[in-house]
C-alpha cells in the first residue's frame, strides 16, 4: 500500500493475536522509524525490545495497577468527560492498560538522548529531542500498519520512568517517552470510533 493508504490504514488496538512478528518485518518497521527526522541530526534512539513475557509482567506489575469498568467510568466523571466519542475512547482503553501491554507480540521500549530536564524546560528548543522521538514513533507505526501490524502507546508518568530505567537498566541521560506495543490484531479488535473532523473549519489562510 502506498503511504496514504497506510496513514489511512494506521489504527489502534489493545487485543492482539498470539501470532509473532517475524524479525525481518520489525527490523524493517524500526528502520522507517530511524528514517525520522532528528532535531541534531544523529538519530540517538535505542529500542529495548521486551519478549520474555515473565520479565515483561515483573516489569509491569511494578508500574501499573489494573483498572476496572466502574474505576474508568469514575476516573472519566472526575475529568468530567461527556463528549461520547471521547468516553467510548477512554472506556475501551483504560481498562487495558495492563493487557495491551502484556498481550502483544513485542513491548518496545524507545529510548531517546535528553540532555535538558524533560519537565522543566527553558525553552520549547530544549524538547526538540522529544519532538523527535515522537516523530520516530508516528513513522514506526504507519510502517507497521503497511505490515499490517498494529500498536497502541502509553504515556508513563515520572514514577514509572524512573522505575523502568532502573529495571531495564537504561542509561542515564536517557528519556522513555511512551510503551509501544506492536502486534498482530486478534480477531474481532476494533478501532475506536473516530472523531468525524471538517478540514475546511480546521484551516485557516494567513490568519486564524
Amino acid at each position: 500500500m502506498n503511504v496514504y493508504e497506510a496513514i489511512a490504514h494506521r489504527k489502534t488496538i489493545r487485543d492482539f493475536a498470539q501470532q509473532q512478528i517475524p524479525q525481518e518485518v520489525l527490523k524493517r518497521i524500526l528502520a522507517a522509524g530511524m528514517q525520522a527526522p532528528s532535531n541534531d541530526h544523529m538519530r540517538s534512539w535505542h529500542f529495548v525490545l521486551l519478549y520474555d513475557r515473565n520479565k515483561r509482567q515483573a516489569l509491569l506489575q511494578q508500574v501499573i495497577t489494573p483498572v476496572g469498568i466502574e474505576k474508568a467510568k469514575e476516573i472519566l466523571d472526575d475529568w468530567e468527560m461527556t463528549d461520547p466519542v471521547q468516553r467510548e475512547m477512554y472506556m475501551e482503553g483504560i481498562p487495558k492498560q495492563f493487557s495491551m501491554l502484556m498481550g502483544c507480540d513485542v513491548l518496545v521500549i524507545p529510548c531517546y538522548l535528553q540532555d535538558t530536564p524533560l519537565l522543566q524546560p527553558e525553552n520549547l528548543s530544549a524538547l526538540n529531542a522529544f519532538v523527535s522521538i515522537w516523530c520516530c514513533i508516528e513513522n514506526i507505526l504507519v510502517a507497521a500498519a503497511g505490515e499490517g501490524i498494529f500498536g497502541v502507546t502509553r504515556i508513563p508518568g515520572e514514577k514509572e520512568r524512573a522505575v523502568m530505567k532502573e529495571f531495564l537498566d537504561i542509561p542515564d541521560g536517557y528519556e522513555i517517552p511512551c510503551h509501544l506495543a506492536l502486534g498482530y490484531p486478534a480477531e474481532g479488535a476494533k478501532r475506536a470510533r473516530q472523531l468525524e473532523i471538517n478540514l475546511d473549519e480546521r484551516t485557516h489562510t494567513d490568519e486564524w
